[in-house]
């Protein structure tokens, strides 16, 4: 009997080779098409959507159309060179293909037995990262996640276990208030409760205060409280600030707290001069995440979890249920789901592998070196101009800054009113994506510059259009 879902050959490469040429064609033309999708909403999208499954075949070529035409143009380019917010996902040509390749052949990537070159791949490029790090290669270990979510929370479990074991009533988590909103949601998931989460003031710089830092782990102690874990941030979100780790370290080590360091934006900046000096310290962390579908170039999903010592995760995670008990092998033949949460895996490690391979470090470390000198060369342009303030200098390739013209009297309100009401202009244009976030009490633009495709005539082109708006829009201001 011939399998449901079979195709000839020829069917399947003629299939195949129409979303290989669709894709190819995006990368090529990515740059003249609109970032951002035009808005829908959800009864716009039920419209063209919502129908009850089909009992029978449709051709497949006309599903492919109505996915080419409904689906694609409604979806936005994080890899667009004018994607500026969030954090853009600029990708890589090599990497999209190493993952279609590693879903096209279904390889499971949990058990050695199972996939043994996808468990080898995973332990040659975790490697490669911890080298980079400088964490123990022979002794550390690691582990790709979905995202840097999935590895902070796995960061997280695995030092509750190891410094609280059962009983973690009385301990107590440290973090400023610049950490990624990932973390206070793997807290809650962890069933720490609001009393045990210490949210750290920052300095002007949006750096951790150590002061601060101590007088809270001080007082905790002295109430009885049992203080296991600070998250600093190597880059955050909203500034691209890096925390001082070389005195968080010293903390640490005299508690005895897990020092769990939060790369998943900042950490791929260790490719770079200026990023690896910024980084200094982040070799004295216990755990560290970076997100190599940020800044390392890979298409979504795979984040990464690196450790000092590999038994800490496998002493958390593993499970030894019947039907495994024939695929232990020896301690070097890594089951990589027994380090982590997920069974079922995915081959995360392909992409990363043959990207690094096929492109060679120094083109990652050049690109890399790119994003921070052309946010540097932004911030240079807007200090020159008489309509912006630059409110977060230029770090780790994110800057923010707002509308303010030098020679007009505004004050904050109308400020704040002014610079979303542009940045709405300009996701209406949809010529680019560039929302606001909040500083100092202050409505600012963010850029988030870490696509190599993005170059300063796309900042300028955006930049203008915005000034552009600026004065249309203070001209409404005043004649109201």
């Amino acid at each position: 009997m011939k399998n449901n879902f079979d195709m000839s050959l020829e069917d399947m490469k003629s299939y195949g080779y129409k979303i290989v040429d669709l894709i190819a064609e995006h990368w090529d033309t990515i740059h003249t098409k609109k970032p951002f999708a035009e808005p829908k909403t959800r009864n716009d999208l039920d419209q063209i959507f919502l129908q009850e499954a089909p009992e029978q075949p449709m051709d497949s070529d006309k599903v492919l159309d109505f996915i080419v035409e409904n689906v694609l143009p409604n979806s936005t380019y994080t890899s667009h060179p004018k994607f500026y917010s969030f954090v853009p996902g600029p990708s890589n040509f090599i990497s999209t293909m190493a993952d279609t390749l590693a879903t096209g052949f279904n390889i499971f990537s949990g058990g050695w037995l199972v996939s043994s070159a996808a468990a080898e791949l995973e332990i040659v490029t975790i490697n490669w990262l911890l080298n980079m790090y400088n964490f123990p290669v022979k002794k550390g270990g690691g582990i790709f996640t979905s995202g840097g979510s999935m590895a902070n929370l796995t960061a997280l479990v695995t030092a509750r276990r190891l410094k609280c074991g059962d009983d973690f009533s009385k301990a107590v988590i440290y973090l400023s208030d610049q950490a990624h909103s990932s973390n206070i949601k793997a807290i809650r998931i962890l069933g720490f409760k609001k009393e045990q989460i210490r949210i750290i003031p920052t300095d002007f710089e949006f750096r951790i205060g150590i002061n601060k830092l101590k007088n809270a782990i001080a007082k905790d102690k002295l109430e009885g409280l049992q203080p296991f874990c600070f998250i600093a941030n190597a880059g955050t979100t909203n500034t691209g600030t890096v925390d001082p780790l070389h005195e968080i370290a010293d903390i640490c080590e005299d508690e005895n707290i897990w020092l769990h360091v939060d790369g998943a934006y900042g950490g791929a900046a260790i490719l770079a001069k200026k990023g690896e000096r910024m980084l200094r310290g982040i070799e004295r962390a216990d755990s560290l995440t970076v997100d190599p579908h940020k800044w390392f170039f890979q298409p979504y999903e795979i984040g990464c979890l690196l450790v000092k010592d590999a038994s800490w995760l496998s002493g958390t995670f593993s499970e030894k249920p019947e039907y495994l008990r024939d695929v232990e092998g020896n301690e070097s033949e890594i089951n990589f789901y027994d380090y982590g949460v997920q069974l079922t895996r995915r081959l995360r490690a392909l992409k990363f592998y043959t990207s690094i391979k096929t492109y060679g470090l120094e083109r990652f470390r050049n690109a890399v070196t790119y994003n921070i000198d052309l946010t540097e060369e932004v911030e240079g342009y807007l200090r020159k101009s008489k309509v912006w303030e630059v409110v977060s200098p230029a770090t780790l390739a994110v800057i923010n800054f707002r509308y303010h013209p030098i020679n007009e009297n505004l004050d904050e309100s109308t400020i704040d009113e002014l610079n979303q009401r542009i940045s709405k202009r300009v996701m209406e244009s949809r010529e680019a994506v560039f929302v606001t976030t909040i500083l100092n009490k202050q409505i600012v633009l963010r850029m988030c510059l870490i696509n190599p495709k993005t170059t300063m005539d796309d900042v300028l082109e955006t930049l203008n259009t915005c000034e552009r708006y600026g004065a249309e829009i203070l001209e409404e201001l005043k004649a109201k």
